[in-house]
């Protein structure tokens, strides 16, 4: 970012700022909420996968106070963050009840 030039010589680009969270790290906290939370929608019929993608969320900030988090426990659905951003309304209940059952485990 620090490198980008306007093509234009009357223009004049300034790129200010940084790092403003940390990592949101896969500790053994995190690992064994992971797996509560993946129990509990076994026992709803389904599968809670696991993945680890780049970029950052307010979770970023509680997993700094050595928090565990799990982000990305929302609706099943697609385009994150676009024109076409969807949710599967078919997927609302059997979150909600995952998520339900997971912070009466807590």
């Amino acid at each position: 970012m620090s490198s980008l030039r306007s093509f234009d010589d009357r223009v004049y680009l300034t790129v200010n700022g940084g790092i403003n969270r940390g990592p949101l790290e896969r500790t053994e906290g995190v690992v064994k909420l992971y797996h509560q939370a993946r129990e509990i929608a076994a026992c709803l019929g389904f599968e809670l996968g696991e993945q680890s993608v780049g970029g950052a969320s307010d979770g970023n900030f509680v997993a700094a106070l050595d928090v565990p988090v799990l982000d990305g426990l929302g609706i099943d659905g697609g385009g994150a963050h676009s024109a076409n951003e969807h949710i599967l309304l078919s997927d609302i209940a059997r979150r909600g009840a995952m998520l339900a059952g997971l912070i009466a485990t807590l």
